[in-house]
């Protein structure tokens, strides 16, 4: 299976990413989005982020050309018909992603590749809705996706070894180290994240520390380049969230159940970095750890 062509389903945080380090690595790409605004506002994240990255001296202005020159995108689900590769990257939700599984494979070639960005549902679910199971994985990728080396590749029980190998290829292809997992809630990464997450939380719902000494002691002690209350604010709280449901109807452990904090704070607006206040306040510029208003909520 030889992949010259790339789809992206999605064009927001991480599709863009993902669209972005396809085109880059010289593959043609092609992001869309269902409307117009939402796809200028993903293009214009991705180049964003390219000339930040150029100013720090992290990217080359070579791979803005490379970029500009092999993406393109679209609001028309049909502009994805003649690609190798399509690569999920909408909202975590199983109705909408079968619902655009089921369209697309009725557009696409018989011998193009199906892969799943989702990050807790199960790759099997998604490829149930196709007549093309063998040709269906997963693909995992992390935030911010063009500095993050790691992609999850996602094996379920159908999967063709051939298929399985050539995602495997194309991932390397873009410089990324891929991992191989079977098809089960979380993968590896967040079957591991989770409950270090909640963890984290249940931490400060004890008093144990404030936000920052329980940040400084995970990164001053373990190594962490980030302690676990800042990374939930990175994440989101809302997705860790949803993530934890989906994880509890799974596996029925307690672990990954969301302690009455999360809960409250996603129930407050409470987001995390993308709503302004989390665990730390990013309305004044640097981020100030949030105790005072968080006290409040216990």
């Amino acid at each position: 299976m030889q992949i010259k062509k790339v789809g992206v389903l999605g064009c927001g945080l991480m599709g863009s990413g993902i669209a972005h380090v396809s085109a880059a690595a010289g593959y043609d790409t092609v992001a869309r989005e269902v409307d117009d605004k939402l796809l200028q506002k993903g293009l214009g994240r991705l180049y964003g982020f390219i000339d930040k990255s150029i100013g720090r001296g992290k990217m080359s202005e070579f791979e803005k050309r490379q970029v500009s020159t092999h993406l393109r995108g679209t609001i028309d689900l049909k502009d994805l018909k003649d690609c190798d590769l399509v690569i999920e990257a909408i909202t975590e939700n199983l109705e909408a992603k079968t619902q655009q599984w089921r369209e697309l494979d009725q557009l696409c070639a018989s011998h193009t590749i199906f892969a799943t960005n989702t990050s807790s549902l199960k790759v099997s679910d998604q490829a149930a809705a196709t007549k093309r199971p063998d040709r269906f994985v997963g693909m995992h990728f992390f935030n911010p996706v063009p500095v993050m080396k790691l992609v999850e590749v996602v094996k379920t029980g159908k999967t063709s070894d051939e298929t399985f190998k050539a995602a495997l290829a194309w991932v390397k292809s873009i410089d990324k180290v891929g991992v191989a997992c079977i098809d089960t809630s979380g993968f590896v990464v967040n079957r591991l994240l989770v409950p270090y997450l909640l963890d984290g939380i249940r931490a400060y719902e004890a008093g144990i520390a404030t936000v920052t000494d329980i940040d400084n002691a995970m990164m001053l002690g373990c190594g962490y380049p980030m302690g676990p209350l800042t990374l939930l604010d990175f994440v989101g709280l809302d997705t860790t969230h949803y993530i934890a449901g989906i994880m509890t109807d799974e596996f029925d452990l307690p672990q990954y159940r969301s302690p009455k904090l999360l809960q409250t704070m996603v129930e407050k607006g409470l987001m995390g970095k993308k709503s302004g206040k989390g665990f730390y306040d990013y309305s004044k510029g640097d981020p100030v750890p949030n105790d005072g208003e968080l006290k409040g909520l216990l």
